[in-house]
């Protein structure tokens, strides 16, 4: 989000990307919670697939406002959900996001990863809290990715020169370990972790498309720009993966965690 360094984002493939999530299967433990005739603020929605899914279980008397700060996403979520009469889409910075309204409910799905100011994040989120509403973040441990078996070398390398590259920008590539103790500083209680790892397995039919996420990252030519990698080892370290994943890819487990807390 704004003011932050962060992996630009191409517009449709990333559309593609959040158009394909759902709360069943990308926000699984957050359901339960989610009741009808709630207010809820999803931050990073990108193009709100998810957030519809809110807003078909707080139903017309709640309420679902979404915000992300990628303008072309919202544009394309605006069209995709329109019928969705209690979810509104909003081109917004988290921190220029202005409101009178407070919210039973504040979710930030895969989104404080991009931070380097996590801790102003949840200081502006606890903002626009009701008295003992909640706060729910889904995000990743990246230094605990598992390949079954292991990637090419040459993955692993760039993989490692990713995780520099995020560092030395500031973002915390093991922010769901951190939350429980961010939350505490900011003042939540009553701060729940309920692990929520995704596993892809080989019998999965999206198998190839989520483990081939970083073949994707890859893609991008930020970390060649800013002088992290060579582009011929970055071109290698694709068509090496590629091969990988549809030859000897057996899993892949993305570690990821629920971190919630309340506030009185």
């Amino acid at each position: 989000m704004g003011h932050n360094k962060h992996i630009e984002r191409e517009s449709k493939a990333a559309t593609k990307v959040y158009d394909n999530r759902s709360l069943q299967i990308d926000y699984r433990t957050l359901k339960p919670i989610i009741k009808e005739g709630m207010s809820v603020l999803d931050i990073g929605c990108g193009t709100g697939a998810i957030s519809k899914d809110m807003a078909s279980i707080v139903g017309p008397s709640g309420k679902v406002t979404a915000i992300d700060n990628t303008q072309k996403i919202i544009e394309s979520g605006q069209k995709s959900y329109k019928e969705f009469k209690n979810l509104q889409l909003i081109h917004s910075d988290l921190f220029d996001f202005e409101t009178d309204e407070k919210f039973d409910l504040i979710t930030a799905a895969r989104v404080l990863q991009w931070l380097s100011n996590p801790k102003d994040a949840l200081l502006k989120m606890k903002s626009l809290l009701k008295p003992n509403g909640i706060i729910s973040i889904l995000d990743y441990d990246h230094t605990n990715l598992e390949w079954t078996p292991a990637p090419p070398e040459s993955m692993q390398s760039f993989y490692n020169t990713f995780l520099k590259w995020r560092a030395d920008a500031g973002m915390n590539n093991g922010i769901a370990n951190d939350l429980p103790a961010l939350m505490q500083e900011v003042g939540l209680t009553n701060i729940e972790t309920i692990n929520s790892d995704e596993l892809y397995t080989k019998d999965r039919s999206d198998f190839e498309s989520k483990v081939g996420i970083w073949s994707k990252v890859a893609g991008l030519t930020q970390l060649v720009d800013e002088g992290y990698i060579e582009e011929d080892k970055r071109l290698q370290v694709i068509e090496e993966y590629d091969t990988w994943v549809k030859t000897d890819a057996i899993s892949m487990t993305m570690k990821l965690n629920e971190v919630r807390g309340s506030f009185q």
